[in-house]
């Protein structure tokens, strides 16, 4: 709060009828500065996770990711947070993906007076490969340290501000990739593997991809598909919908659906005012959790021998690929897929990544970091670093947006193959699939418009099938200007780029990174400007897959 100087003024005025100097009456006193607001507290009303409270959470993120806001500080500051308050007006909620969850659980068990613990250190589990990156570990990880949220005595109760900054200072993807069977009462895993079906899997449930990355589930429809919320380095919070871009793993690495652990605190007391002091909080081991359940790895008809890998994913006897086993179990009703109406929520929730990917690759502009002139060397890993290009560059996340390019190119294929072979999962009564898939196709590439502002101001517009044909063009390097971030090749377009030739080089370099969809987080790509041009281990593909969907349905036409 800014100080205040008070300004006395003495004012004189001459009276000509009487001839004497008349003075002003005195300034009243100043007011006094208002007191500072005091600092909120973090009181345990509630001894345990009730039912009750899990259901109220669901309802909390499920109005969250309703909310249509773009980050998370906002989400919290919206009217979609009924639980928001005066107290956390200059506090910032932003975080990376891994804190959403966390700081989700955390807000709400402030706000509701439940216990609140989280892993504070993890370490790597032995392996064959010996790496030790704790986010990336072949074998998961095992807790080490955990931190409970605990009044120690009367009148000492914990700032839930300060509780969920330090959260979001230790927490990482680390803490989500631990065996799925760990199960230690007092070193345990803030999360546990649910069962596929619409109690294990709905709003307020984490999903973990292995190559790194979170979200939170905050809805589910009634077909069967799982929408979620996602937040990034730069701030910003995204939304989309379930599917291949979330790998599956060995059990070991803990990819998929999990749900935060019930906590109870034991061996606490009650102070005058019914707030619970002192104790130590317990988590709800897996045998007593009723949704615990290692299907998502190994499948509901298991292999004999262990493997995970042949575990099998059957629904009414008919054997299905695991993305489609969980819509078919999340589905209300039979599970039927109408291609026209899948390709149009596909096609849609790709305008809505591109559109979200505009806000990414303009926080590298406003921080000017397109000036910079560019490192020697790429970072030991492209998709598992920190500073500036975790911040600003987008390899991860053009990653995850050309597998679903892929995955909806692959799902079209699909669609056509099963309805030739009278598959009764496809629902289509018109005369020409293709030609039908292919006006779709075009209608949504047509309003899908994303715009973006050149170096020189002026801006660029391009549609759905524009984007097609540069995918693998688009830069996810934050050092190169915004013209070739968006994989620009026109040389009108590119005309206001002012790239040096070297930066040039690196882009050039940096192609046969930018054709592979996989993400490689064990790959070492410190590569200087000469070794990308180098095939070899880490240095990426040298043919994009196809994507082309337009191509494809003309052929089947």
């Amino acid at each position: 709060m800014k100080s205040i100087t008070p300004v006395f003024f003495c004012v004189f005025a001459l009276s000509l009828a009487l001839g004497s100097l008349a003075h002003a009456a005195p300034s009243p006193r100043p007011s006094p500065l208002p007191s500072p607001a005091p600092a909120p507290v973090w009181k345990i009303k509630k001894d345990h996770w009730a039912l009750e409270d899990e259901l109220s959470y669901q309802k909390f993120v499920a109005a969250i990711g309703e909310g249509h806001c773009h980050s998370l500080n906002e989400c919290l500051k919206s009217s979609a947070n009924p639980y928001r308050g005066p107290e956390t007006a200059d506090y910032s909620f932003n975080g990376d993906c891994a804190d959403l969850p966390y700081v989700l659980r955390g807000y709400f068990a402030w706000k509701n007076g439940l216990p609140f613990s989280f892993v504070l250190e993890v370490e790597a589990l032995p392996s064959e490969s010996g790496s030790t990156d704790i986010r990336y570990s072949a074998n998961g990880n095992k807790p080490t340290v955990r931190r409970d949220v605990l009044a120690k005595a009367a009148g000492k109760f914990p700032n839930p501000l300060k509780v969920l900054f330090n959260v979001r200072e230790v927490i990482s993807t680390a803490m989500f990739r631990f065996d799925p069977n760990w199960n230690d009462p007092k070193l345990f895993s803030d999360f546990y593997p649910v069962k596929l079906d619409r109690t294990g899997i709905a709003a307020g449930t984490t999903i973990y991809d292995p190559a790194g990355h979170v979200a939170v589930v905050y809805k589910v429809g009634s077909d069967g598909q799982v929408f979620f919320m996602d937040t990034h380095p730069d701030g910003s919070l995204t939304h989309g919908v379930y599917g291949k871009k979330f790998a599956r793993s060995r059990p070991g690495a803990g990819a998929g659906f999990k749900r935060f652990r019930p906590l109870k605190l034991v061996d606490a007391k009650v102070d005058s005012e019914g707030s619970w002091l002192g104790g130590r909080i317990e988590a709800m081991p897996n045998e007593s959790l009723p949704d615990f359940s290692l299907e998502q790895f190994y499948g509901n008809q298991p292999d004999p021998g262990g493997a995970w890998r042949k575990g099998k994913f059957v629904v009414d006897g008919k054997l299905l690929d695991y993305y489609d086993f969980v819509r078919a179990v999340l589905a209300q009703g039979q599970l039927r897929f109408e291609p026209l109406g899948e390709l149009t929520a596909m096609l849609g929730a790709l305008c809505s990544d591109l559109k979200d990917r505009v806000t990414a690759v303009a926080a590298a502009r406003v921080a000017q970091i397109d000036l910079k002139e560019h490192p020697e060397r790429l970072p030991l890993n492209i998709y598992g670093t920190e500073g500036e290009w975790e911040t600003y560059s987008t390899p991860s996340r053009d990653a995850r947006l050309k597998t679903s390019f892929k995955e909806a190119r692959d799902r079209v294929e699909d669609f056509m193959v099963r309805y030739k072979k009278g598959d009764p999962m496809i629902e289509y009564h018109g005369r020409n699939l293709a030609r039908d898939l292919l006006a779709v196709f075009s209608k949504q590439s047509a309003a899908c418009v994303i715009q973006y502002e050149r170096t020189d101001g002026s801006v660029a517009k391009l549609n759905l099938e524009e984007i097609t044909h540069r995918l693998f063009a688009m830069s996810f390097d934050p050092y190169h200007c915004v013209e070739l971030r968006w994989g620009a090749t026109d040389p009108q377009e590119l005309s206001t780029c002012q790239e040096d030739a070297l930066k040039q080089r690196w882009y050039d370099g940096e192609q046969l990174l930018r054709n592979d969809p996989d993400r490689n987080y064990e790959a070492r790509m410190d590569f200087n400007v000469d070794e990308l041009f180098v095939p070899g281990p880490g240095n990426g593909v040298a043919q994009p897959p196809d994507v082309d969907l337009r191509k494809l349905l003309q052929s089947q036409h």
